[in-house]
């Protein structure tokens, strides 16, 4: 037989040679791929806990939602806290300085992240309140959303979402990253599982896909630094943090251009919003497991790159998404569009 060595039978060949070395490969991969998954947990076991007291952590977006309930957490957890809102004298941020009592640990600002100002502002007063150990994390929480279909939208729409989700995160983050690489510290994006498909708030979805992209850049670019970047991907909490308030088919109608309103009729309109208005309502109207994450990402000796928070529905969703041609997605969404009777349209 070619290649056998002489003498010894090919039997003997086949049960202890190449044959035995393949059969072997899968095991090797499989004990691989398991230890890869436990690592994690054995690094968490022999690492030292991060102790809080003394590091300060900035959190855009705390007028209400994650960021509200993730600053007061922190705060009870002994972290020095820079709670930003859009509006300080809100009812929010009164509700914070209420319940932080006077430990003067949490400041409340003024930060709108679209306003290099008020992000330059930010950075001098945690700069001029600057705890023992230093800086430690930054929380790119704020965000909007709004609802419609492309054509529906004016430009300055698009543009305003964007400022806000997208370019008021990096924005935010370009001031803060020299603190942060100083201190090796964390940086807490919030993004969304509707980065990875979309129904009925494509705007909303494109901005949460571009942070994405950017974290992933931003993740291996600060390695070297000891700096951390992890993503939250929440699923649908629009009951919860009230980012999406539902709509009207006739405020819908009435922002629409002379042109759209040739193409589409109210009927149409008012399908799509109660179409929208339904997946608000399914909505958790209960965050600590999203707060949880975010917690993890900044104390875990071993944070994950991502926390996906979501049903099971949701992540089949998302899994179908990352995994399958996009044909097989578009079916699905498809699908699930198909309750809107398109038949209306003009």
């Amino acid at each position: 037989m070619p290649g056998c060595p002489r003498g010894l039978p090919p039997a003997t060949q086949g049960s202890s040679g190449a044959g035995g070395m393949c059969a072997a490969v899968p095991f090797v991969f499989l004990f691989l791929f398991l230890l890869l998954l436990l690592l994690p947990r054995l690094w968490r076991r022999g690492a030292v806990p991060l102790e809080p007291p003394g590091r300060a952590v900035l959190i855009t977006g705390c007028d209400s939602g994650f960021g509200h309930f993730l600053a007061l957490r922190l705060h009870r957890l002994g972290f020095t806290v820079f709670a930003g809102c859009l509006c300080p004298g809100g009812d929010g941020a009164q509700r914070l300085q209420r319940e932080a009592g006077g430990s003067g640990r949490l400041h409340v600002l003024q930060l709108d992240v679209t306003s290099a100002r008020d992000v330059l502002a930010a950075k001098e007063l945690v700069l001029s309140h600057l705890p023992a150990r230093g800086f430690w994390g930054l929380v790119n929480n704020a965000g909007i959303s709004t609802f419609g279909e492309t054509g529906w939208l004016p430009m300055e729409k698009y543009e305003r979402v964007a400022d806000v989700n997208l370019l008021g995160s990096i924005r935010t983050t370009l001031e803060f990253l020299p603190l942060l690489r100083k201190y090796k510290g964390r940086i807490v994006f919030m993004s969304s599982i509707n980065a990875y498909f979309t129904l009925g708030n494509g705007i909303y979805s494109m901005t949460k896909a571009a942070i994405e992209k950017f974290c992933d850049a931003l993740r291996l670019e600060m390695k070297k630094f000891g700096v951390q970047v992890c993503v939250i991907q929440p699923g649908n909490y629009a009951r919860f943090t009230k980012i999406q308030p539902p709509l009207s088919a006739e405020e819908i109608w009435n922002e629409l251009s002379e042109e759209e309103k040739t193409v589409y009729n109210k009927e149409y309109v008012q399908e799509r919003a109660n179409f929208f208005n339904s997946i608000l309502s399914e909505g958790s109207t209960k965050g600590n497991e999203v707060v949880d994450a975010m917690v993890d990402a900044l104390m875990s000796p071993a944070p994950k790159a991502r926390y996906m928070v979501a049903k099971l529905k949701e992540k089949a969703l998302v899994f179908v998404c990352a995994l399958f041609p996009t044909v097989v997605m578009d079916s699905v969404l498809s699908y699930a569009l198909s309750k809107v009777k398109l038949g209306t349209i003009q």
